[in-house]
């Protein structure tokens, strides 16, 4: 039997240590998210022997007595080494994984796993009492209390995975801080150990944390500790169980229907500018139209004192790209024209000037005195960013190009003029940052926004239609099982109670 239970025991250890390595062989992100996967088996584990206790503690030692007294009987020398291998592997896995995601938790893991060896160092010792009858304890009392310490226990296991799940990635919903308890729980200070460190209650309990600490609170504590007295018979149990299937059911589809769906609150003008920073001023409005069936989209361009311009998005210019954390769809577009308002002659000093002051590579002064004929055009360059098909940024630059021709030159002269906007207004302007820096907050806001629409249309839904299945489910086992058992099996039992009620002493296990 000792085989039995030290292979056991070894074979938790490897369990727990092999969880552990591989953990920190992940990166920070896997980690987190790993420490969320422990936490819930975890919470799974300690939930299941919260209720195993609270069912079978008046009888466990019967039970082990009799299944010992089972392998004993059996012919194999193995058969009892067996049942204990498998009694104390059960419960050292579960205390290998319990532990592990404590320590996650934890904010000290040396004073974590301090508490551990206490808590074993403590349990041999009173196994050892009851082995040589010591130690006597009334199990049923003894579990209902540690029963509802875990069960505190498991509330805070679950607000660390929560957590955990978030700096995964996994859950980026209900992250609204609710409430600052850092009065209360200032690292170093006893209470951080018992209500952090124990109970895994942060400082900062977000939204979602707290939602799931008191639905698992509420959910496990009504089960357990609901009075024997008004609990409801079977056959109403059952049927109320379908009812509350509908209404889980009902809920799951309200929020798929009817939850609102998020939309960027942008301002419908973009004020434009002709330089960026203190000097900028407005020069005029810019606006998006959308699209519709195969028109292009087009931005809508008023300047001061001008008629309002078109400029269409095309899509076979569309490209992808990613501007501050967000995907845009970019235009880059380009277009030529004829600068009609400019000087058509120009002397030597007036080219020399626009060419900042040297005389340009080619024209020698003594040959070309001037004066000289000029062409001018501009190279408009418009960049359009749009993102959730809002009009985040707008960019236009205009190069201005000056040919040069007569005054003894055998071939034309070409020259890029610098260019202050004044000559080129219409095609020399940006969006002003403060329309930018609103709009990408408000894509960011309906970015969140959608996170949290997927999760209360997607997730929660699922986990409320998979709850009703299980409602249902259960419900119809204990209708069959009322079925199959004979009415005046139900009607009475051996003392002359009535056994309708699987909380009743008595009760068949059918009826359970």
């Amino acid at each position: 039997m000792w085989l039995g239970v030290v292979l056991a025991v070894i074979l938790s250890i490897v369990v727990g240590v092999g969880l552990d390595l591989a953990e920190q062989a992940l990166p920070q992100s896997r980690q987190e998210g790993m420490e969320s996967v422990i936490g819930a088996i975890a919470i799974f584990f300690v939930t299941g022997m919260i209720f195993w206790m609270n069912a079978h503690a008046h009888d466990m030692r019967r039970q082990l007595e009799s299944e010992a007294a089972d392998a004993i009987s059996q012919a194999s020398a193995y058969a009892l080494a067996s049942m204990a291998f498998l009694a104390v592997l059960k419960e050292g896995f579960e205390t290998s994984v319990f532990l592990l995601a404590t320590f996650s938790a934890a904010q000290s893991a040396e004073l974590a796993a301090a508490g551990a060896i206490i808590g074993l160092l403590l349990a041999v010792v009173i196994g050892w009492g009851i082995y040589i009858g010591g130690v006597r304890i009334n199990l049923a009392r003894f579990f209902s209390f540690t029963g509802a310490f875990l069960l505190l226990v498991a509330a805070g296991l679950v607000i660390s995975s929560l957590r955990t799940a978030h700096e995964a990635g996994w859950l980026n919903v209900g992250q609204q801080l609710t409430m600052n308890l850092s009065w209360l729980v200032a690292p170093g200070t006893v209470s951080s150990a018992l209500i952090t460190g124990v109970l895994g209650i942060p400082a900062d309990p977000r939204l979602i944390e707290v939602t799931g600490w008191l639905i698992y609170l509420f959910a496990v504590a009504s089960y357990l500790y609901w009075p024997t007295a008004i609990r409801p018979r079977p056959r109403l149990a059952a049927r109320l169980q379908i009812v509350a299937a509908m209404m889980l059911a009902a809920l799951a589809l309200g929020l798929f229907l009817f939850y609102p769906v998020a939309l960027p609150g942008t301002p419908e003008r973009a004020t434009l500018v002709m330089a960026a920073g203190p000097d900028a001023h407005s020069i005029g409005t810019v606006r998006l139209e959308p699209g519709l069936g195969a028109s292009p989209a087009m931005l809508k361009i008023a300047l001061n004192d001008a008629q309002e311009s078109e400029l269409p998005l095309p899509s076979d210019q569309l490209q992808q790209d990613n501007y501050d954390g967000i995907d845009v769809s970019v235009w880059a577009i380009n277009r030529a024209d004829k600068l009609t308002d400019a000087p058509s002659t120009l002397t030597l000093d007036q080219v020399v000037s626009l060419n900042g002051g040297r005389v340009p590579i080619g024209l020698n002064p003594q040959q070309h005195p001037g004066p000289f004929a000029a062409d001018w055009s501009t190279q408009c360059s418009t960049r359009v960013r749009l993102a959730d098909n809002v009009l985040l940024d707008a960019s236009s630059h205009a190069t201005v190009q000056l040919i040069l021709s007569g005054s003894g030159l055998q071939t034309p002269r070409t020259l890029i003029v610098n260019n202050d906007g004044n000559q080129t207004p219409a095609c020399h302007w940006q969006v002003d940052d403060a329309y930018r820096n609103q709009v990408i907050a408000a894509l960011n806001g309906v970015a969140a926004a959608r996170d949290e629409r997927r999760f209360w249309t997607i997730g929660l839904p699922l986990a409320l239609a998979l709850a009703a299945l299980s409602l249902i489910a259960a419900a119809a086992r204990m209708l069959i099982r009322l079925r199959r058992v004979p009415r005046a099996a139900m009607a009475k039992t051996s003392n002359g109670h009535c056994a309708e009620n699987p909380n009743d002493k008595g009760a068949t296990h059918a009826e359970r």
